[in-house]
Parts: structure tokens; C-alpha cells; sequence
């Protein structure tokens, strides 16, 4: 049996997603997230084979629990589900170390075998991704200028995707154990490394860079 753990933040989105690996004999939920840093504890909790988590997540997004993940030396097999096939958001996602990426468009059996094959310890792209990664192969890479975002260290955009979440500083320390001076160190640093000039600068570029949904 392939063990499965589901973090989306969306329940019927999380209910469709169980209910189509239910239907099918050879995988078992293990449980349930509903955001990143859940997914993270839940992961070291009941070490499932794979982990099928959204992108766009409270908290933390899937992108940088995947790379908590790797940075923790899991050997949890990661697919990510989207709604978006941007270049950006696709390089970051598989430079984080998942694999695989499923577009939330795909039909069902896409889903069912996206997730067998990683169990299997291959790797799995939506054909849409595919045609980006194989476009982006034969283009010089311009990371730098196409993402600011990829100058950021990991807590920088933990800290940035919780301003944009509308949490107070006071809040953010405390999620992220951290003290509220450094959470203002962090929120300086961003602003310098962005080249903007108050807290609304810095939440219009983690939606436009996928950092946070548009529609938090």
C-alpha cells in the first residue's frame, strides 16, 4: 500500500482529493493538513511514502515545506498540486526538490498515477509542465531578474508570506518562535532586498510572485 498524506487548505478540495485516492486498491490516507507547517509535523509524525500537498497554503506554502523537507533530509516522495503553470512558479517548485507537479485541472487517473510513479521513485510533470520545462531547456536562464523573490532566504519569505497573510509582527514571532525584534529585522531586510517602500509593496509582490494566493 502507498501511505498518502493530503495538506490542503481547501476542505473540499482535500475531500475530492481523498476521495479519489480512496477509490483505487493499493493507497491509504494517512491524514490531513490544512497548511504548511501542519504538513511538516504531520509528515515527521506518520512518515507517509508520499505527500500530495498544495502550493498556495496558509502559514507556509507547499513550496517551502518542500524545501523544510529536504533541508530536514526527508525521504518523503513530494507531489505538488497547482492551479498555476507559471515559469516562475514551476522552476521554484522544482528546484525545492519535489517530485512532481500536478496541475489542479488534470483529470483524476493523472493524480492516481502522478502518485504511483513517485512512490516508485520516478519523477512526475502535467503535460503542461512538461512543455515549460522543455522550453525553458533551450533559453538562457534569467532567475534573478524574472523573481526577485529568489534572492530571499528561506525565513525571509516565511516572515514575507505572513505580512502578506495580514498577521502583526507580534503574531509572527510567535509562530515562528522567533522575537518581534527579529521579525522587524526581517521585514527591513525585505524591504531593502525589494526596493519597497512600505508593507503594501511587499504584499503586492508575494501575489504577483505566487508567494500567497490573491484571494487569501
Amino acid at each position: 500500500m502507498i501511505r498518502i498524506l493530503i495538506a490542503e487548505d481547501h476542505l473540499m478540495v482535500r475531500a475530492g482529493i481523498r476521495a479519489i485516492l480512496e477509490k483505487v486498491g493499493d493507497m491509504t490516507i494517512l491524514g490531513e493538513a490544512s497548511n504548511g507547517q501542519e504538513a511538516l509535523e504531520l509528515t515527521e509524525e506518520l512518515s507517509p511514502d508520499v505527500l500530495v500537498m498544495d502550493i498556495m497554503m496558509p502559514r507556509m506554502n507547499g513550496i517551502q515545506a518542500a524545501e523544510q523537507l529536504r533541508s530536514r533530509k526527508s525521504k518523503v516522495h513530494i507531489l505538488l498540486l497547482s492551479m498555476y503553470a507559471d515559469e516562475g512558479l514551476v522552476y521554484q517548485a522544482l528546484q525545492s526538490g519535489v517530485n512532481g507537479y500536478v496541475l489542479k485541472s488534470s483529470v483524476s487517473d493523472e493524480l492516481v498515477q502522478a502518485v504511483r510513479e513517485i512512490a516508485n521513485g520516478k519523477k512526475f510533470l502535467s503535460a503542461p509542465i512538461s512543455e515549460i520545462v522543455l522550453e525553458h531547456a533551450f533559453k538562457p536562464r534569467q532567475t534573478s531578474d524574472t523573481d526577485p523573490l529568489a534572492s530571499l532566504s528561506p525565513r525571509e519569505k516565511e516572515v514575507m508570506q505572513l505580512i502578506a497573510e495580514e498577521h502583526t509582527s507580534v503574531e509572527i514571532a510567535s509562530l515562528l518562535s522567533i522575537s518581534e525584534k527579529t521579525v522587524e529585522k526581517h521585514r527591513a531586510n525585505l524591504m531593502e532586498k525589494l526596493h519597497v517602500r512600505n508593507l503594501a509593496g511587499l504584499v503586492r509582490l508575494a501575489v504577483k510572485y505566487r508567494l500567497v494566493d490573491g484571494d487569501f
